[in-house]
């Protein structure tokens, strides 16, 4: 095992990687330059594994303008690389990021919904995009996902939770594909951050206090309604109150605003919260108020389930399960009920705010340990 026990900042009871588990595997880490990741060739260089090291290559054409931060992150990469004695290759996923990641991001903003690019990079590019192009020469990818996996007595690999309630990150790969899992290798997601950023300084790695990166996956500190404005420009359209039928202003484009949204919305007179998109007449409806209750619903229909593991005919995902709908350390008790169309709906055991079509509701059991997959929330 990883030879951490004699810290005591260390959980005993973690589950952690064996060499023997890895005898023999091939591995891919994706560096990205943050502590995370640099962690995990730190863990692999403790099994006495030398992985090959890659970073994705991923930014605006006009970096300038977005105040891109890859050159920064490459450095911090090579730099972690360099120090374990690591081959580094940078690989370049610029054009599929944009042609995937951002056609189905604008897509579904331009229709009133709410995307998460960060879910569907995680599909597209990183378990995707470089499998293509050079993780297919790999047994497993390494990344520091806040993540853990479990093999079932069938055999079965399933997504777990990490014990980090607050940087968890299975929410954000519910939508991978299951040869995709079979390959993820998540070395830290035993740890929460306060160890992983201990073990940093301990190491003395050169991004140890670095800060978490805030901005959508890949593109640094690009602010996302900028990012949708290079893309789809503006819109302008009313602003309605919904109890009255009053306009109290206008917004610059529907994509700008996301149902439960109760910030940065520039109108007088507030709190507001957006309640309603109509797309076809370039309507904006808001609630006034603290806690309005059109802001709140508890029955709400996902669409398209993305099961993580495929299950056994007959089998089904449980009546009573916990769930996300946006990425907070808290998981919503509730049931599921299935429909005859292949679809469910979710009943939340209380009400819950800003449920907003486009977004992913993730789908865990009741004690919120696996993680079954996920599903888009329809309209």
């Amino acid at each position: 095992m990883i030879p951490f026990a004699f810290h005591s900042f260390f959980r005993t009871f973690a589950p952690m990687i064996t060499k023997e588990e890895l005898e023999g595997k091939r591995i891919a880490v994706l560096l990205s330059g943050g502590v995370d990741s640099a962690v995990v060739v730190y863990c692999l260089a403790q099994l006495g594994l030398k992985p090959d090291c890659f970073y994705i290559k991923i930014g605006p054409d006009e970096e300038e303008e977005w105040d891109c931060t890859s050159e920064e992150d490459l450095e911090m990469a090579t730099a972690v690389a360099h120090k374990y004695g690591c081959q580094l290759e940078v690989v370049d996923c610029h054009r599929e990021y944009w042609d995937q990641v951002t056609r189905y991001t604008m897509e579904k903003v331009r229709t009133g919904m709410t995307p998460n690019p960060d879910v569907m990079c995680n599909r597209l590019i990183k378990f995707g995009a470089f499998h293509e192009k050079r993780g297919h020469d790999y047994d497993l990818i390494a990344t520091g996902h806040y993540a853990q996996t479990e093999t079932d007595g069938e055999g079965r690999k399933w997504l777990t939770t990490s014990p980090d309630p607050v940087k968890d990150q299975t929410d954000f790969l519910a939508q991978i594909y299951d040869w995709q899992l079979q390959k993820a290798l998540f070395p830290i997601g035993h740890y929460v951050k306060d160890e992983v950023r201990q073990i940093a300084e301990r190491e003395h790695l050169v991004n140890a206090k670095r800060k978490d990166s805030q901005g959508i996956c890949f593109l640094g500190k690009i602010n996302y309604n900028e990012y949708i404005r290079r893309f789809l420009g503006e819109q302008p359209g009313d602003v309605i109150e919904l109890e009255t039928g009053r306009c109290i202003g206008q917004h610059r484009g529907l994509w700008f605003h996301t149902i439960g949204q109760r910030k940065g919305m520039g109108f007088g007179g507030g709190p507001w919260f957006v309640v309603k998109k109509d797309v076809e007449k370039n309507i904006l409806y808001v609630s006034h108020g603290y806690d309005p209750a059109t802001a709140y619903k508890q029955d709400f229909s996902i669409r398209d389930f993305h099961y993580l593991t495929p299950l056994h005919e007959g089998e089904a995902l449980p009546h009573r399960i916990t769930f996300k709908i946006r990425h907070t350390p808290g998981y919503l008790p509730g049931t599921l009920e299935p429909m005859a169309n292949g679809n469910f709906v979710v009943h939340a055991d209380a009400l819950i705010h800003g449920v907003a079509p486009g977004q992913f509701c993730v789908i865990y059991d009741e004690q919120h340990h696996r993680c079954f997959g996920s599903a888009e929330i329809g309209l």
